[in-house]
């Protein structure tokens, strides 16, 4: 038998014992996983993030038990089972690559995306071009998705560099609330403002999760210098003055 193959029965039979002799994992249901799934899913991708192949391998693992855990609850309750979940993926990739699998012809990475997103809206499962979007994503990983799947049907600029006479418009918008509004309407243009922001940066291919993801580490980093700094100094940095703060950033930032 196939090595992959071994160890996923492996892993199947596991479950089935856990599910009928572990007082925790017979307890569990769909609703009591959930919030362990997001949990897993986040330190994957804290994992992926910081390119550690062992965490990856790891966090993987925890995220495959999930769904094997998930395929289990719904063999007992004789909705579907672990066959069905896999059949309904091979059916879906063969599905929506048409240009693999079929005949339709594609260039590049992008006019594969605008065929997916044609096919999905013949699935029938969404009826418009941002139905798909799941309604809980964080808000910032939410605007990306809605941008990109506004361009997958031509809803976008012709050029790239356009976007940045946009953010400019947004910006002035934000200050001029800032000077003389209410602070909802401080809100409303400062979400303006980031939606643009988050725009550009699709364009430029730029990730913003990831970037300000990078970012939150870097000022992590150069923020535990600094208080580092100033017990090694005996210092509290409550009676530090921000120009003295500053001095040790500049550090920091050298040391980077």
């Amino acid at each position: 038998m196939d090595k992959r193959l071994e160890e996923f029965k492996r892993l199947l039979d596991i479950m089935d014992e856990l599910r009928t002799k572990c007082p925790w994992d017979s307890a569990q249901t769909n609703s009591s996983l959930r919030t362990l799934t997001i949990e897993e899913v986040y330190e994957l991708a804290e994992a992926v993030a910081n390119e550690n192949d062992d965490e990856i391998k790891k966090e993987l693992g925890d995220i495959l038990l999930h769904i094997v855990f998930y395929a289990k609850i719904g063999e007992e309750k004789k909705t579907f089972d672990i066959a069905d979940v896999i059949k309904g993926i091979n059916e879906k990739l063969v599905f929506r690559h048409p240009h693999i699998f079929g005949d339709v012809k594609v260039q590049t990475a992008k006019d594969v995306e605008e065929n997916w997103e044609r096919i999905k809206l013949k699935e029938g499962k969404k009826k418009t071009v941002l139905g798909g979007i799941p309604k809980g994503l964080p808000a910032l990983v939410k605007a990306y998705r809605i941008q990109d799947k506004a361009r997958g049907v031509g809803f976008d600029w012709d050029e790239k560099e356009q976007v940045w006479d946009k953010v400019l418009e947004e910006y002035q918008e934000l200050m001029h609330e800032v000077k003389s509004g209410s602070e909802v309407d401080v809100e409303n243009e400062f979400g303006d403002f980031l939606f643009s922001i988050i725009n550009a940066a699709r364009l430029y291919g730029i990730n913003p999760e990831n970037a300000l993801e990078r970012t939150n580490k870097k000022f992590i980093k150069r923020f535990n210098y600094l208080e580092q700094q100033t017990i090694t100094q005996g210092i509290d940095l409550k009676d530090m003055s921000l120009a003295e703060m500053d001095k040790i950033w500049e550090q920091a930032k050298n040391s980077d």
